[in-house]
């Protein structure tokens, strides 16, 4: 069941990831974060006694601690992450009275030309006065 969980977190999240409101960018980013640790809690198995051991104990029963380290380490990390997108949104909102995220009209000029000149420049033949473009 807790895997199902985990798979349906990671796909919500991707999902939401991929959008273009920044508003649910931070909620797929959290959904993600949430995921992580849950499937690395998951992982670790079931709960044991401290990792902390004397000079005569037993290692039998003992939990591990590595995925509790790590899903320590998500949690600050996604904090993180989500207050720059918290912030990257706010000053957005600011601008521009929307968290959309608009195309970049120059980044789409860049790859019609090299999807053009991906096609021209196919077969082995350059045409003349093309020399400098390839340079």
């Amino acid at each position: 069941m807790l895997a199902l969980l985990v798979s349906w977190l990671f796909a919500m999240g991707t999902y939401l990831v991929l959008q273009r409101t920044l508003t649910r960018v931070i909620l797929g980013l959290g959904l993600l974060g949430h995921a992580s640790v849950l499937m690395l809690q998951v992982v670790g198995g079931r709960a044991g006694r401290p990792p902390l051991l004397g000079p005569d104990s037993s290692q039998e029963g003992v939990s591990a601690p590595l995925p509790q380290a790590l899903a320590l380490t998500a949690i600050v990390i996604g904090f993180a992450a989500t207050c720059f997108l918290l912030a990257m949104a706010y000053r957005s909102w600011l601008g521009t009275g929307d968290d959309k995220v608009r195309d970049d009209i120059e980044d789409r000029r860049i790859a019609q030309e090299i999807a053009n000149t991906e096609g021209k420049y196919q077969d082995e033949s350059v045409p003349d006065g093309d020399e400098e473009i390839l340079r």
